[in-house]
């Protein structure tokens, strides 16, 4: 049994390892969606969805990200796109 912190814990690390892996650009087309997702709210992204397209946005940051998933995984070039932006606005977790 897990208690609330640990469970914290637990996704943020597994939030921090996401994003090293989105930055890395080492495995782009082995980055789960939900997982990418995830990343990006914990980053104060917002998010609406039409069908299968998540439309992402954050204010200050002038690119709208749109998204879809290929199965359970991220499309690797849009995987490439996020790193871009999340690159050029500096965007990261506090501790990083």
């Amino acid at each position: 049994m897990v208690d609330s912190m640990g469970a914290r814990e637990v996704v943020s690390r597994k939030l921090r390892v996401t994003l090293q892996r989105i930055l890395g650009g080492q495995s782009d087309a082995n980055i789960a969606f939900n997982d990418l997702l995830n990343v990006l709210h914990a980053l104060g992204f917002e998010k609406r969805v039409r069908g299968d397209h998540h439309i992402l946005w954050k204010e200050g940051i002038p690119e709208i990200i749109n998204l879809q998933p290929i199965g359970a995984k991220a499309k690797p070039y849009q995987v490439k796109q996020v790193r871009v932006i999340l690159s050029s606005h500096e965007l990261g977790f506090a501790d990083e």
